[in-house]
């Protein structure tokens, strides 16, 4: 025998929650309309949708997200996906302002991340079996090399996906990436414009698109300005602060007589003006110096490092965005190996932040 509970004071009746049959009987539709109201559907009209919200507010009706997720066959998360050792992570500014994005974007929504590191083989082969689970209804993938395999397993797999950074000029996933040869580029011009003429570059690992288009950006600030491409100043690194001091200290061995540095990543430049500093290069009076990502490291480093501001936050925003659209192009048609995407690649500027380095 079922023995139902009077509603009180207009509320759902005690000891259990409001049913969608309940807030469809209370707003005067079917139950079909209440679905399409709390879905967000255009298909219903102003006045239904008001009464509706009316009911659902009256009634303290919540939706049973895991019951719509799994009816959509739909899990409400997605992947942040990071091909790179967690030391890296959380020393660099830049993860965690992607992050930030990113958050920013889910907030309205009822979407989960969850974040994983996948830098070795054994962490790649794990994620792989859970993506093949299902688990996740998306990935982003954040700081892709040019050889990862990992980019290639989740279009095998046709789970949406979208790179933070292109790994070529012809990338066959959605992407976001800011425009590295621009900024680097004008980082270059600037540097002339102080009247620099032996420019150095200490490079980000160069089988990271993105850093190959900074290193692009520089040999073409060199040309379109006349001067003659010298290699010997131009010396690789890895993003990293002790990359940047190694790379310096090579650079000074071999062209002590350099009067400007563009490196590739705030991080590198603090480790390259350290180097500078025990050597007794005054910055900006003997050497210039300019970085790339405009993280705070460049607005707490003594002076003050220039860097081209590349917009991650935003980036982060944007690449949410887009998966959050191919899950819906999902949705709309299974089954996955069948589903028509759009794969955008959108590109972001950047802005030369000038400050006293240089």
């Amino acid at each position: 025998m079922t023995i139902r509970q009077p509603r009180v004071g207009g509320r759902a009746r005690s000891g259990g929650r409001p049913t969608l049959e309940e807030v469809a009987a209370r707003a005067g539709v079917g139950r079909g309309t209440v679905s399409r109201v709390i879905n967000g559907s255009p298909r219903v009209s102003e006045r239904t949708r008001a009464a509706v919200e009316a009911a659902v507010a009256e009634l303290g009706y919540v939706p049973n997200t895991a019951a719509r997720a799994l009816a959509a066959n739909r899990t409400d998360a997605i992947a942040l996906v990071v091909p790179e050792p967690e030391g890296r992570f959380f020393a660099e500014p830049y993860f965690s302002d992607i992050i930030h994005g990113v958050g920013v974007a889910l907030a309205e929504t009822e979407v989960q991340l969850l974040l994983t590191f996948a830098s070795a083989d054994r962490e790649r082969r794990r994620l792989a079996q859970y993506l093949a689970a299902q688990r996740v209804d998306g990935v982003l993938l954040v700081s892709v090399h040019a050889d990862d395999p990992l980019p290639d397993l989740i279009e095998d797999l046709h789970i949406p996906a979208v790179v933070s950074g292109r790994r070529s000029a012809s990338e066959p996933l959605a992407s976001v990436d800011s425009d590295n040869f621009e900024g680097a580029k004008a980082a270059i011009g600037h540097l002339l414009g102080r009247g620099r003429t032996r420019i150095a570059t200490i490079t980000g690992r160069l089988d990271v698109y993105g850093a190959q288009r900074r290193l692009d950006g520089y040999r073409a600030g060199l040309s379109e300005a006349g001067l003659e491409e010298d290699e010997s100043l131009v010396e690789p690194a890895d993003f990293t602060e002790e990359g940047g001091r190694r790379a310096m200290s090579a650079l000074l061995r071999r062209r002590p007589d350099l009067d400007a540095v563009f490196a590739a990543s705030d991080v590198m430049a603090s480790g390259a003006r350290q180097i500078l500093r025990e050597q007794g290069r005054r910055i900006p009076e003997d050497v210039s110096l300019v970085g790339f990502d405009d993280s705070a490291i460049a607005r707490h480093m003594d002076p003050p490092l220039t860097s081209v501001r590349q917009p991650i936050e935003e980036m982060g925003r944007e690449m949410t965005r887009l998966l959050l659209a191919e899950i819906a192009s999902v949705d709309a048609h299974h089954p996955r190996s069948a589903r028509q995407l759009t794969r955008e690649q959108v590109l972001l500027p950047t802005e030369l932040v000038v400050r006293a380095s240089s």
